[in-house]
């Protein structure tokens, strides 16, 4: 198992909730922390509610790190409407975000490395940067000579997932349209997210 793999399941049981709806999580079969003293559990305050939302959001997507969260919660703020629904919509136009949702990887991490090794396009053009922002209307795809990889195979027949309504995929073609930027309700996480709360947290 890579540190990376290690380090996701970690995420899972220091939150204490299956993160991403995966049947393999440790959560499934152990519902304590890592370490020595996972086990011991007090009552949140305020302020450790409003953390944990905040680490669940993060990690959610890769585990972004906090300075890049921290730039995502200052532009939604910036931006007209509702700041949570704001800063829902800025991370689901994460290239990687949009990869992991029309299901051409397993995972989010998985997405994060995929783009980095440069098997992905947008509108025709390689793209190698997994929090590059996609656009409405914007064609994403698998570069041709990926497509049989078979990470890829594997996660496109994978029924743990369905593909959202904001996103219109091929799969036979390994390519898809970002049609919308979603809104909270939209978005298919597999546990409960608060953006109110991290937008709390963040305002404190």
């Amino acid at each position: 198992m890579t540190k990376r793999v290690e380090a996701k399941y970690k995420i899972n049981r220091r939150l204490g909730v299956n993160l991403w709806g995966r049947a393999k999580s440790p959560i499934n079969t152990k519902e304590y922390g890592p370490g020595d003293h996972g086990q011991r559990r007090k009552k949140p305050t305020d302020y450790g509610i409003q953390l944990m939302a905040k680490q669940k959001l993060k990690g959610y997507y890769g585990n972004i790190g906090e300075k890049q969260f921290h730039r995502y919660y200052e532009e939604a703020i910036r931006r007209r409407g509702d700041t949570s629904e704001n800063l829902i919509g800025l991370l689901e136009r994460r290239l990687d975000a949009v990869v992991y949702r029309l299901k051409f990887v397993p995972t989010p991490f998985a997405a994060r490395q995929f783009i980095s090794h440069g098997h992905i396009k947008v509108n025709g053009r390689r793209v190698t940067i997994a929090s590059y922002l996609v656009k409405e209307g914007d064609i994403i795809e698998v570069k041709e000579k990926s497509r049989d990889l078979i990470i890829v195979l594997e996660a496109v027949q994978s029924p743990e997932r369905d593909v959202p309504e904001y996103l219109a995929v091929e799969s036979n073609r390994m390519r898809g349209t970002f049609l919308r930027t979603p809104k909270l309700q939209d978005v298919p996480y597999p546990v409960q997210m608060e953006p109110n709360l991290v937008i709390e947290y963040y305002s404190r």
